[in-house]
């Protein structure tokens, strides 16, 4: 084991693809580090080029790009806003910020995206929003949300964070709301240590984004000469990154397709190797649609049960591997029970949550150390009664 980690093999590496630190030099030697400089910039034109949208604004996390549009929605105490339970806290917790109620949804048993099927029956008057979000970077069932979105007026912000640059029937993720967000946190495909961005879909939203996100002032119009002077106009707070951290951001993106072409091997060898092993012993790999053009944002086994789980933990650990389990379900957290979250409320979320187990997944995760991963858990057998006694309810659906 290489003594200057803890495993021999992470869960999470960040890498760096191409022009990163040169990048990060010429933001230094530009002279203006701070946000909404020149790469900024870039990252911005990039994307709304990329995915064909009117509008994407860089945050300093996706977290912040959530909160944006719950000040953009207005939404106000007494409010609700539909979400999967099985998500992070980020997702609820931005519109509880604002005094709303999160109204917890279960999700389907094949993609683990939010359930389109219960959607409807949680639309009361005072619902403000719903937010799909695509677990794993596999789309959710856009064509029915938005069709029930629409049908009550209510707008969807994508919780896009596993996402970017995956598709739903030939479209990309993101594109489907008002609103969508991007995380370019550590974990995730596209990184700049800590980031984010807000997609915004509607343009109407789009003069007054750049005013929250600029702390309640009018300082964008300013410096496009539209305004003589820039003032307090609205409320808002610091959004914006370091132009330093939008420099590694855009050599990333810039890096996309040899960045896809890693993480789509590196899944697809997962999903080979472990198939056979997977139907021995009742373990199910991820679904995804033939409609979804996934992002390969992560892999993942459902175990037949908590304890299979942890043990295949612990065998994964005494190899110097490390496996980390995912989301606890939200409606049976602390916060999540004071706003009336109990136990059965959202059975698959509760069921998966305690099986799911995500696999050693970066882009930089060579063959060598991906097969010495599948040949661990080859060798693990879990117990014959512990397999039989598998839920079967969440089988593995065909497309």
């Amino acid at each position: 084991m290489n003594p200057k980690r803890m495993y021999d093999i992470d869960f999470n590496r960040p890498t760096i693809v191409g022009k990163e630190l040169y990048y990060i030099s010429q933001a230094i030697h530009n002279g203006y580090s701070a946000g909404d400089a020149a790469f900024t910039k870039k990252c911005h034109a990039y994307l709304e080029q990329a995915l064909n949208v009117p509008r994407v604004l860089l945050t300093t996390s996706c977290t912040h790009a959530l909160e944006m549009t719950a000040l953009l929605l207005e939404i106000q105490p007494g409010d609700e806003v539909i979400v999967p339970s099985f998500t992070f806290v980020s997702t609820p917790n931005a519109f509880v910020l604002r005094g709303a109620k999160p109204v917890f949804v279960d999700v389907r048993p094949d993609t683990l995206n939010l359930d389109e099927t219960q959607l409807e029956r949680l639309i009361t008057e005072r619902t403000r929003a719903i937010v799909p979000v695509h677990y794993a970077g596999v789309g959710c069932e856009m064509d029915a949300i938005g069709a029930i979105a629409a049908k009550y007026n209510i707008p969807i912000v994508e919780d896009n964070a596993h996402g970017l640059f995956g598709k739903y029937k030939g479209r990309y993720l993101g594109t489907f709301g008002a609103f969508a967000t991007q995380s370019f946190h550590e974990t995730k495909n596209f990184i700049c240590g800590e980031g984010g961005a807000l997609i915004i879909n509607d343009p109407k939203y789009i003069e007054r984004a750049e005013i929250i996100r600029e702390k309640g002032t009018n300082r964008s119009r300013f410096f496009r000469g539209q305004v003589d002077k820039y003032t307090w106009v609205d409320i808002g707070s610091s959004y914006l990154p370091s132009d330093i951290l939008a420099a590694f951001l855009y050599a990333q993106l810039e890096a996309r397709e040899e960045i896809q072409t890693k993480r789509q091997r590196v899944w697809t060898y997962y999903y080979e190797h472990l198939r056979p092993w997977a139907e021995t012993y009742g373990v199910r790999l991820p679904v995804v649609p033939a409609y979804c053009e996934q992002s390969y944002h992560m892999f993942y086994l459902l175990l037949p049960s908590l304890e299979i789980r942890q043990a295949l933990i612990d065998h994964l650990k005494a190899q110097g591997i490390l496996s980390v389990f995912h989301y606890l379900p939200l409606h049976l957290s602390d916060i999540g029970r004071q706003f009336g979250g109990k136990e059965g409320d959202c059975p698959v979320t509760e069921d998966i949550s305690d099986r799911l187990l995500r696999l050693p997944f970066y882009n930089d995760l060579n063959e060598t150390d991906q097969a010495r991963v599948v040949e661990v858990i080859q060798k693990f057998e879990p117990k014959p009664l512990q397999v039989i006694s598998a839920p079967l309810s969440l089988n593995q659906r065909h497309y």
